[in-house]
């Protein structure tokens, strides 16, 4: 598993004062550039010089409202680990609360935008890491 934590910001928030939906696709994607940086030493800038990781598919069930300030902990769980692809599972926890959850599905690309397989040293690093995959 993955954690970090998100401050919910000003611009994150609509009028209403309540995260705007599409800023936590935003967080989710910041999570996921994190876990490829700190977990995978893959940064999406060295990454995208020759590949990418678009989302395939995504799932998201919004369970409580969020606002300016809260602290949101955000985990990622991988689901599964295949050739080209990888499924994760991600949380957000504000004091216990559970704010969203979603799951998505994404695909290792060559500049083409064909899908290839995973390199070998992202591989070897989840296996490394001690990830555990459910």
């Amino acid at each position: 598993m993955f954690e970090m934590k998100q401050k919910v910001l000003f611009r994150h928030c609509d009028p209403a004062g309540i995260v705007f939906f599409p800023r936590y696709f935003e967080m989710m994607n910041d999570c996921v550039e994190a876990f490829f940086d700190q977990l995978l030493d893959w940064p999406f800038e060295a990454m995208h010089q020759n590949s990418a990781v678009p989302t395939a598919t995504i799932t998201t069930d919004f369970t409580a409202p969020s606002r300016h300030g809260d602290i949101l902990d955000i985990r990622l769980t991988l689901q599964k680990l295949g050739k080209t692809s990888l499924t994760y599972q991600m949380t957000a926890h504000c004091a216990g609360e559970l704010r969203f959850r979603t799951s998505a599905t994404l695909v290792h690309v060559n500049p083409q935008g064909r899908p290839s397989a995973w390199p070998s040293h992202v591989t070897e690093q989840i296996s490394e890491s001690g990830i555990t995959i459910r």
